[in-house]
């Protein structure tokens, strides 16, 4: 499965899978779940691949390795 690096993309299945948006300042967006907190820099069509994997790992999209 590809990496999504669209933040539109990443905060509609942040939402579908019960992330809580709780704030947002200037461009970056915070959603919240089970104590986990993730970041997302809205509006951005193309996030680093290291960004829109760091987003992945703390909402459990990929799987880690050992």
């Amino acid at each position: 499965m590809a990496i999504l690096t669209n933040s539109r993309d990443i905060i509609r299945r942040l939402e579908a899978e019960g992330w809580v948006l709780v704030g947002s300042k200037g461009s970056h967006h915070k959603f919240r779940k089970d104590g986990q907190n993730v970041i997302v820099p809205h509006p951005k069509k193309d996030l680093p691949l290291g960004t829109a994997r760091s987003i992945a790992r703390v909402a459990g999209w990929l799987k880690e390795m050992p």
